[in-house]
């Protein structure tokens, strides 16, 4: 059986290429098994916990889960099984006061194990989408101000996240932890003379018919960025002693305002 898992990064047309599979699923489900978030929730959830706490129990939780997940897998299938979920890596730096993807390699492994376990040799292959330090600092940062009360102006957060905002080292550690199976990368900037965008990377790898790959529609690109002065004003929001649910609606206005 061969499995395809793009499991991450966050902020580097993941939402892009989620929406492309599911557009394209009717199509590509003559020759691949397509897994997302939907399907696989209580497993990212796990490894969302996990990422934050990284003891014991977490572990075992992501273990489980990730062991009835593959297992549902019906192996005299001979599709691919693709799966897409970048929620796999952990936690989006800047929240939960994580400022990494640090406990990535130890997740990737644990798939590794449990695949290992329950579909005796799988061949898995590990695809992560990139994205340049900064301008992934700058999607990161207003998707913070958007989904969370995070009350940090730019330069500070930069400054928090920047060290850790190149990929390389924790790619390498992933690579090691997942050995002898292989890890590819993609950087977002690369797609964006390609057709299918960010989705082009990860049907390299699924290697679809001829025929098949003819038959995907494009998608338009998802998450699209908000001005400046909407984010300042998301961030004076985040700042105040509004309650919650008030903070919450004002956002959202603001939000629909400046998208449409």
């Amino acid at each position: 059986m061969r499995l395809i898992l793009h499991a991450g990064f966050h902020k580097t047309g993941t939402s892009s290429i989620q929406n492309f599979l599911y557009q394209n699923k009717p199509t590509l489900s003559a020759e691949f098994r397509v897994l997302m978030r939907p399907k696989i929730k209580a497993l990212c959830d796990c490894a969302r916990g996990f990422s934050v706490n990284r003891n014991p129990l977490d572990q075992g939780l992501f273990l489980s889960e990730a062991a009835q997940a593959l297992s549902a897998l019906d192996p005299a299938d001979p599709r691919p099984v693709v799966i897409s979920a970048e929620d796999l890596s952990g936690h989006t730096p800047g929240r939960h006061r994580l400022l990494s993807y640090a406990a990535t390699p130890a997740l990737m492994q644990m798939l590794v194990q449990v695949a290992d376990e329950c579909l005796p040799g799988a061949e898995l292959t590990f695809l992560f989408t990139t994205r340049d330090p900064e301008s992934w600092l700058r999607s990161s940062y207003a998707q913070s101000l958007r989904a969370t009360r995070q009350r940090l102006g730019w330069a500070a957060y930069f400054a928090t996240l920047s060290p850790h905002a190149d990929f390389g080292p924790v790619l390498d550690e992933i690579q090691t932890a997942v050995a002898p199976h292989h890890v590819f990368t993609a950087a977002l900037e690369d797609s964006q003379t390609h057709p299918l965008g960010p989705a082009t990377a990860l049907l390299d790898l699924m290697q679809p018919s001829d025929a098949l790959r003819a038959a995907l529609v494009p998608v338009s690109p998802q998450n699209r960025k908000l001005p400046d002065p909407v984010l300042d004003a998301l961030l004076h929001l985040n700042r105040s002693d509004l309650p919650k649910d008030e903070m919450r609606r004002r956002k959202a206005d603001l939000i629909t305002q400046a998208l449409g």
